[in-house]
């Protein structure tokens, strides 16, 4: 009998990867809509495939969250280009339209609701697939039931994935972020620390805050190791405030029974009036299963 899957899509990575990886498209009235089109394309790509029998996907309704309250360099739409972010609530109409259901954050992320998700329908399938590469998402990552499914490389990454990739488990993703860094959601790290020697220490104490203070406790040998233990002192509480902040949450209140989450077609009539609204032609056809 074959696994019952929950596929959690991230859909904003897929509008940026569309955005940036397809050539220019605009709708008959002259909106650029290539990143729409990509999104739709490639997720109708991923419905046909025969164990994709539950989907939700995720967006950044806003680019701002919680976390710009808590920290001021936290990244926000700034350096967005306008027609990129135009295409969101076109994106969102369209999964809809789809028959998917739809996640569009505003005080949350797109990662917080599909780590809630994750966790929320851990007990109700037998594995569940988070379709994204980002690595805050590595933090949910569960043996091989909780896995990481890179789309556009075709690599799916269990817990022994992260152990390879990063060196420390899933539960010290959020630690690890914190010390190295991640230019893409503004957290600039902790001075002097570096992939290898967050890998090393992680890998022995866990978590940050288990570090020992003074380096001549340390159980391991580190290169660097009064710099970076010195460091780590000297901005412990920042490096705290930014493990919170790479910290995906799990309370985001997601409604759905684990039945609403099945996939039962694409609604025709919306689905077809969005096709030709936008230009998109060769996809009206392109579902495969229809819910009227």
């Amino acid at each position: 009998m074959p696994l019952m899957k929950l596929h959690l899509l991230d859909a904003t990575y897929e509008l940026f990867r569309a955005h940036f990886g397809r050539p220019p498209r605009n709708a008959p009235d002259g909106t650029p809509i290539a990143a729409v089109h990509g999104l739709l394309e490639t997720v109708l790509g991923l419905l046909r495939e025969s164990e994709t029998t539950h989907l939700a996907a995720a967006t950044d309704k806003v680019v701002v969250s919680f976390r710009n309250d808590m920290y001021d360099g936290y990244k926000t739409g700034e350096g967005i280009e306008p027609e990129l972010l135009a295409q969101f609530p076109i994106a969102e109409r369209g999964l809809r339209a789809m028959g998917v259901v739809t996640w569009e954050m505003v005080e949350f992320e797109a990662d917080d609701a599909l780590a809630t998700g994750a966790l929320k329908y851990a007990d109700d399938f037998d594995q569940i697939v988070i379709a994204t590469p980002d690595k805050d998402c590595a933090q949910c990552v569960i043996d091989d039931f909780v896995v990481m499914l890179d789309r556009r490389r075709q690599v799916v990454m269990d817990e022994a994935g992260v152990w390879e990739k990063f060196g420390v488990g899933p539960i010290s993703i959020p630690d690890y972020l914190a010390l190295v860094g991640d230019a893409a959601d503004g957290i600039p790290g902790v001075p002097a620390w570096g992939a290898k020697s967050a890998s090393a220490l992680l890998a022995e104490y866990t978590r940050l805050d288990q570090i020992p203070a003074d380096e001549s406790h340390w159980s391991i040998s580190v290169r660097g190791a009064a710099r970076l233990a010195a460091s780590l002192r000297e901005n412990i509480q920042d490096a705290l405030l930014f493990r919170e902040l790479t910290t995906l949450r799990r309370d985001v209140p997601l409604m759905e029974t684990p039945d609403e989450l099945r996939w039962r077609g694409a609604k025709r009539s919306e689905f077809e009036a969005l096709c030709d609204e936008f230009g998109f032609g060769e996809l009206k056809t392109r579902p495969h299963v229809w819910q009227d």
